[in-house]
This record gives C-alpha cells, structure tokens and sequence, in this order.
C-alpha cells in the first residue's frame, strides 16, 4: 500500500517512526495521547518520540491538546492530530457517474461533489473531465487557485505514455509560524469540458470544516489523488485492464497522464479495492472480510487479517466474472452465465430477490474459499434496496451452514480513494 508521497513536501510523512506516531494520533481523536503513551505503543524511547513530535509540531501535523490529570507526578500533556493541516481527494470513475472528494489528514469528507459522466467517451475525454473537476474541487475549498477552463487544453488522444514528470514546485506564500509549508498549487491548465452532460454538485458539505479548508495557522497541503475504477486493472502499471464494455481503455496509462495533467502524486486502483481499504481502516480489529460492490458491475475487495488482498497480478476480486449457470448468457467479458451478468438482468427486469440470491450464491462462494469473517454489500444496486439484498445474501449463506456475518455499508467509494493516498501516511 505503500506510494511516493513526495509531493506532499512535508520531511515528516517520509518517516516510518513519524508514521507509527501520526497513526497513534489518528486513533486517539479529540482526546488525544501523550508521549509517553506514544513510546509505550510503539516501543520508541521516550527521546525519540520527543523529536518525532516536535517536527510533527513544527510542521503543523499534531498541537498539544492540554493536560491530562496524573496518578502520580506532574500532569502529561497530550497531542492530537491536526486533521486539516493536509489533504487528499478521492475520484471514483463508474461508468455513468464521476465522484470527487476532498477529506482531511483524518479521513474525514469535507466536500463531495458528483457529476454525469460516460466511461464510454474514451480516456482522454473522461481524464480532461476528471482533471477539471479535481481544480475545481481544490479551487472551491481554498486549496488551489481557480483554473483555467479554457476549452480544448486537455489530455490529447494519444498522450500519456510516458511516466509523469516530478510536479513543478508550488509558488511558496510567506511562510506560517513553525515554518511549515503554504497551500499547494494548482500545477496545471484547463481541461476540456465533460464527456457527458451535467454539471457537478456539492452533496455534502462539513459545516464544521476550517474556513476555505485552511490549516490551523494558515498551512495547509494536497497529498495527492486517489482514483478507484472499475477493473480488472493492473495496479504497479497504473492502467486498467479490458473493462468490460469499454475495452478501450485497455492499457490506457491513466495514472501517468493524470499525474502529468495535475502536476500531483496520482494512485489508481479498482473501486473493489479502494472501498475495502476504506473499509479496512475503519474496522477496530484486523479481521478478514469481503467488500462486494453491486452497482453498473459486480466485483469485490478482499481484507485478510487486515491486509488488502490484490493478487499476484493485482487480479483478486474479480468475482463479477465466475462461472455459475455454463450455458447462461453471454458476458462481455467473453464467457458465459457470469455473476454479473445473470445479476445485472434480474436488476434491469425488477426482479431485486433474484438479484439478491444470484450475489448470495457469488458471497458464499468467497466465504468457502477464503474462510472470511463478514460480507459487507455495497453499491448503487444495492443500497437502492439495501434490506433486500442483505436479507438475500444472509438466506442463501445461511441455506449453505455459512453463518458469516452479512451487512449494507453506504461507504462511498470515492472516499476510499482518498484512502489509497493517506494510508501510506499512517504507514497503512
């Protein structure tokens, strides 16, 4: 899970002792934890968490959070996390619908917008589209300056190829108190204008988040963009795979020319995945469960023993694509009487309990093999009739003797996008 964060310019996050730390002031919240609790849970001394703490202090990431009473000797002051000294967004590219989402160093959705789109359109419409809603994003909250949305200067058909180059460094404002670094630039041109009609909406808004998304004491940063779509997709290259119903964008380099049109640290990966690593931060216990998603596709995440499963090959999940009825219908992956075939018809005719049991048969597949704990349901599909498709599932495991814990999770997957940028930060 890990990725070059380099972007970022804060020394602090290159630090995996730093990581331990930040991920131990994540956890503790509000509340927040001293030091000595710190060099307890992560077996540093008590010297060296002094020094990661002042440089975390320095560069806006942590603040001390008063004092907690003692048993016995002085009161220990605690730190917290300082979620809005960074950032990450979160693009979710489905096949009709393009997601963004700005959340903070905590995780935390401070915007979320979502806007038409059409995967059909081709990679470099759909990119110019993707590119123009990121600045428009950072622009609304504070972080970038508006751009140019002069049409026509977006990604050209046949660019991209060659690996992104290092961002340009951000015009620096005067520095804040503790010398930490200002907002992050743009770093780019316009784009072109969407591939499908539709303009972007703002459907949520934290109406507790800092002014214009400001740091405490003017500093603030972009980490970078996480982009989840549908796969299969090769996740070292940064490209996906044959999709199905778009095989155009087979190999399409979408990591190197979104980082290349942005000027910032790019991560993509399957929705499946970016939802069940999401998922897989939130959950108190390092627990093995499958994150299947029902929405214009049918696939899955998989976390065994708190680990985000991707393959060999980086092809794990796609369950969309098993064989259960051999002389079922055609899928557009070229076989036949897939999961996702059969389940998508039973959606499109209304018949949502047909639906349920075909996802059903596909979950207790996963339990079988994998021995897993839960089966989280999400998706469009799904969360239009969510008691429906759990109560289906349930029935057909427990049909089986599989009495695997089933439940609907409206996790977005955007937001688990955004998660494939700051996990590494917390060393996830």
């Amino acid at each position: 899970m890990k990725n070059d964060l380099g972007g970022a310019n804060l020394p602090a996050l290159r630090s995996h002792n730093a990581a331990l730390v930040l991920d131990l002031l994540r956890g503790a919240g509000e509340a927040g934890i001293s030091r000595l609790e710190l060099a307890e849970r992560t077996g540093l001394t008590p010297q060296a968490v002094s020094k990661i703490t002042a440089r975390l202090r320095a560069e806006g990431l942590a603040r001390e959070a008063g004092r907690r009473a003692s048993t016995g000797g002085k009161p220990r002051t605690v730190l917290r996390l300082v979620p809005s000294a960074a950032y990450a967004v979160g693009l979710h590219l489905d096949r009709d619908e393009l997601t963004s989402v700005l959340v903070d160093l905590a995780g935390t959705p401070v915007v979320t917008r979502t806007a038409a789109l059409d995967l059909g359109a081709g990679a470099p419409a759909v990119l110019s589209a993707a590119a123009r809603e990121v600045r428009e994003l950072l622009a609304g909250a504070g972080l970038a300056p508006p751009a140019e949305l002069a049409p026509g200067e977006g990604v050209a058909p046949g660019e991209g190829v060659a690996p992104a180059p290092a961002p340009a460094p951000a015009p620096a404002p005067a520095p804040a108190p503790g010398g930490g670094p200002g907002p992050v630039s743009d770093g780019g041109a316009g784009t072109g204008a969407a591939p499908a009609a539709g303009a972007a909406r703002d459907t949520d808004t934290d109406p507790d988040a800092p002014s214009g998304a400001r740091a405490e004491g003017g500093r603030s940063v972009v980490l970078g963009v996480g982009v989840a779509m549908p796969g299969p997709l090769d996740h070292p290259a940064g490209a996906p795979g044959r999709i199905t119903g778009h095989p155009e964008w087979d190999g399409f380099p979408v990591r190197d020319v979104l980082a290349r049109e942005l000027g910032r640290t790019v991560v993509l990966d399957k929705d499946t995945n970016a939802a069940a690593l999401g998922l897989a931060l939130r959950s108190p216990t390092a627990d093995s469960f499958a994150y299947v998603h029902l929405g214009t596709g049918l696939g899955a995440g998989l976390v065994l023993d708190g680990r985000l499963l991707r393959g060999a090959r980086t092809g794990a999940g796609e369950l969309g694509h098993q064989t259960v009825q051999l002389d079922g219908p055609p899928c557009g992956c070229g076989g036949r009487g897939c999961l996702e075939v059969l389940c998508l018809a039973a959606v499109a005719r209304g018949d949502l309990a047909e639906a349920a049991r075909v996802l059903g048969t596909g979950a207790a597949g996963l339990v079988r093999l994998l021995d897993i704990d839960r089966v989280l349901l999400g998706g469009r599909a799904v969360l239009a009739a969510p008691g429906t498709f759990e109560r289906g599932t349930r029935a057909v495991l427990a049909e089986l003797g599989l009495p695997t814990e089933v439940a609907v999770t409206p996790y977005a997957v955007a937001e688990g996008a955004a998660q494939l940028v700051l996990a590494p930060v917390f060393g996830k």
